[in-house]
């Protein structure tokens, strides 16, 4: 199995995703663009110590950008939506 930390990469923290967190117990992740739903869900409960009920995986492209006359584009990326069991809470997403 790879290494947790190689495939979460960093927490979203957008108004959605804030809205989530409080309503549906969902938390979301910036996570490797190679990694399945079965990996995601073993690493998050491993580096997070929570039950995890369901993974939403979703691909995200990346957007085109021009810097003078060089076009180009940012890299795509997949972004995971984390169901968490009630009662449970990830610490570091607490403000």
């Amino acid at each position: 199995m790879k290494n947790p930390r190689e495939i979460i990469i960093s927490p979203l923290f957008t108004e959605k995703s804030t809205q989530a967190q409080a309503i549906q117990n969902a938390y979301t992740f910036k996570v490797s663009i190679n990694a399945n739903k079965i990996e995601i869900k073993k690493a998050i409960e491993r580096v997070f110590s929570v039950d995890v009920i369901d993974v939403n995986t979703i691909r995200m492209n990346g957007k085109p950008k021009t810097l003078g006359r060089y076009k180009g584009r940012r890299p795509h990326w997949k972004k995971a939506i984390v169901t968490v069991k009630s009662g449970q809470s990830i610490a570091d997403f607490e403000i």
